[in-house]
């Protein structure tokens, strides 16, 4: 098959343009507020490919800034990893998660999960217990 015509195949179909995952930075604006966790990124699996729509565009201005860029993929080098089931309000804020390990949410599919990748982690014990204490399992690499 002739290599353009492949490209524009591929360019042209929605799955191939949507990312699968959000890459975060996050910024204080004082230094009295710390930033636990400066660069992670998330990903949904067993969602419906828009969910990542709104919890990717929804950027945050308060005393910590996040800017938010849609990825194919989070990449690899993380430090450490969180994943737990989603809440319904987790597609606005992708850190509101669960301690119910199954169902919880007549909308979300019982599958559903959000992985969190931590890159750059200041307090990493303190992005541990966050982790952990909304329902998360989390693994050192």
């Amino acid at each position: 098959m002739n290599a353009r015509i492949l490209l524009l195949i591929v360019c042209a179909s929605p799955a191939a343009v949507l990312a699968q995952g959000c890459d975060v930075i996050t910024r204080s604006q004082s230094q009295a507020v710390p930033v636990i966790e400066s660069h992670s990124c998330y990903e949904y699996k067993g969602m419906p490919a828009e969910a990542l729509d709104w919890s990717c565009s929804n950027e945050s201005k308060g005393t910590l800034t996040t800017q938010k860029r849609r990825v194919e993929r989070c990449a690899e080098g993380y430090v450490a990893t969180c994943q737990a089931k989603p809440t319904q309000e987790a597609l606005a804020n992708p850190h509101s998660t669960s301690k119910e390990k199954r169902g919880g949410s007549a909308t979300l599919p019982d599958d559903a999960k959000v992985t969190w990748y931590y890159y750059g982690v200041e307090q990493l014990q303190q992005a541990r217990e966050d982790c952990e204490t909304t329902g998360g399992n989390w693994i050192n690499q």
